[in-house]
């Protein structure tokens, strides 16, 4: 079988390409190299959704910014993704950065985004109490807000597959033959045919190019640490809280999550290293410290966990959309770096109009845009949670007692189109076990559920694949 299109990479990127061309009557796989879907930048990123106001005027940034925000609310609703338009705050700490928030509120006013005003001190501390005594003025933009990274991804595979898409995991692309009815995609002794392919692998973008001989795409892989704080302290800031930007970025940044979670960072150093996403004690004390700048009192002793991410950085500044100069049945979605995330649901509506256009693609006239409603029954009533036990018992064991997450929602992950395979999975999917105690109760729990659904023995588990077993072997 040739498909007619293949996306390489299933992070948020590649998810809302592949659910786009889901849209027209055409066979479209979805290759991830690893065992799990969101493994890559996504998996690590500081879930905002941005006004718009910072990229230059003209770059596909801005016009994909704006367009993913504007499409954000009505998305997530469709797909039932948590997210909350709690604006954002550009803070200026001294006389000199002043200007800088008038030139970025006047960038934004080109670029179209809505509603941007500076407010001086005392409007400021209205709205952020805990600011610092050093913050002279902000610019806030209320179209600005935060969203659930995971579920922005997961939700974009589940649709896709939901209306056709095929899924393919651990599927490392290890080369590209350009043939003359299409292009066979290698990944050890698997291969699949596509008249088209989309290459969307993140920082590895520059080496699915170079399998075609299309050595254009310069990207570094540019590595951020966070650290994410407990839900006890979630409430001190209010909105997302920026740094004036600078050569590396957005900088620092301290946010409330979806979840209650408080969230800061993250650094960012360009390294060599493609897989490096450790953490170190350097970075996140330097973390701490450029936080403190906005929040003095900033509660870190409430950290419950620490992570790192990389993003790939384009030596243009710029995202990657176009086709190959080598062969144009590729087209590179690549350097896609902040606004990534929020700029992902437009990214996918361009890449697959581009695509369309080439491939003469008509669109269907059953296209589902909704999925299933996942259940939450931590943000239920007493009487939703009665009803939802009646029709299935496993509703009401508790699993995870940090995030009150059940053994249903567990079994639910994982049966999903594209569902969890490892007790990571599980957590980004429904939280059993990102809560305080980082899965010390819950994790003998989820890898049993883990056994039981996908038919594997207790050391058959991991925590995020590879070699990261739980347990090693049979002791007694």
């Amino acid at each position: 079988m040739i498909y007619d299109a293949a996306v390489i990479g299933a992070g948020v990127t590649g998810a809302h390409i592949a659910r786009e061309l889901s849209r027209y009557r055409i066979r479209v796989a979805l290759l991830e190299r690893s065992h799990d879907i969101c493994m890559g930048t996504t998996k690590a990123n500081s879930a905002v959704v941005h006004a718009g106001y910072d990229a230059q005027p003209g770059s596909k940034k801005a016009l994909l910014n704006l367009a993913g925000a504007r499409l954000m609310p009505q998305l997530c609703a469709e797909l039932h993704i948590p997210y909350q338009p709690i604006g954002s705050l550009l803070v200026a700490f001294s006389p000199q950065e002043l200007p800088m928030l008038e030139e970025l509120r006047l960038r934004g006013e080109t670029n179209g985004v809505p509603g941007l005003v500076i407010l001086n001190q005392e409007e400021l501390r209205r709205k952020e109490p805990n600011i610092s005594d050093e913050a002279l003025a902000a610019l806030y933009a209320p179209s600005a807000g935060i969203v659930c990274p995971f579920e922005l991804c997961f939700a974009a595979v589940e649709s896709a597959m939901d209306n056709g898409v095929t899924l393919l995991r651990n599927f490392a692309v290890d080369a590209i033959r350009c043939e003359k009815d299409a292009m066979t995609i290698c990944a050890g002794e698997r291969e699949i045919r596509a008249r088209h392919v989309v290459n969307a692998a993140g920082v590895q973008g520059a080496e699915i190019a170079a399998f075609i001989g299309d050595h254009s795409i310069h990207t570094v892989p540019r590595k951020g640490e966070y650290l994410l704080l407990d839900r006890n302290v979630g409430h001190f800031a209010k909105h997302v809280l920026f740094q004036c930007p600078n050569e590396m970025g957005k900088g620092v940044l301290v946010t409330p999550t979806v979840d209650g979670n408080l969230l800061v960072g993250p650094s960012a150093q360009d390294t060599e290293d493609s897989e490096d996403c450790s953490t170190t004690t350097l970075a996140l004390e330097g973390v701490t410290r450029t936080a403190q700048k906005t929040l003095p009192a900033l509660p870190v002793r409430g950290c419950i966990t620490s992570f790192a991410g990389l993003r790939a950085h384009s030596e243009t500044d710029d995202f990657i959309l176009e086709f190959s100069a080598a062969d144009s049945r590729m087209y590179h979605a690549a350097g896609i770096e902040s606004p990534g995330l929020t700029a992902a649901p437009a990214i996918g509506a361009y890449a697959a109009k581009a695509l369309a256009e080439r491939g003469g693609f008509a669109l269907r006239d059953d296209f589902n845009p909704t999925r299933r409603k996942p259940v939450r029954f931590r943000e239920m009533d007493n009487q939703e949670r009665r009803a939802l036990i009646a029709q299935n018992n496993a509703y009401g064991r508790i699993v995870c007692r940090c995030e009150t997450v059940t053994e249903g929602e567990v079994r639910d992950a994982i049966r999903a189109n594209g569902g969890a395979v490892d007790l990571d999975g599980v957590k980004r999917r429904v939280r059993a076990g990102a809560g305080r105690c980082q899965g010390g109760f819950c994790g003998p729990q989820v890898l049993e559920i883990l056994c039981e659904e996908l038919n594997l023995p207790p050391e058959g588990i991991t925590k995020s694949g590879g070699e990261s077993w739980i347990l090693s072997e049979k002791t007694k």
